[in-house]
């Protein structure tokens, strides 16, 4: 299980990275702020693979709180970087 959860934490950070990267050097328009919530869903899949890392294989009572704590702004950041995604597509075909 830990195997698993250490392939999506190095891919979500390299996702994050990519699009921070884009958002950097695109310039302010609806394609900015689309990398911005692609941005935003990497790290929240980043945070909450994190979280549920140190959930399933606690080694005091310490990670049990960080992970509740990551995994819980993890999962809102995927909530509203979905709900912005699904904001701005249906623009960028207009």
């Amino acid at each position: 299980m830990e195997k698993i959860f250490t392939i999506i934490i190095i891919f979500s950070a390299v996702f994050f990275i990519y699009n921070k990267i884009k958002v950097w050097r695109t310039p302010k328009s609806l394609l900015n702020r689309i990398y911005q919530t692609k941005a935003t869903l990497s790290l929240g899949f980043f945070l909450t693979a994190f979280g549920a890392n140190l959930l399933v294989n606690p080694r005091s009572n310490i990670d049990l709180i960080v992970g509740a704590v990551f995994s819980l702004l993890g999962v809102l950041n995927v909530i509203f970087g979905y709900r912005a995604y699904r904001h701005y597509i249906p623009q960028l075909n207009d």
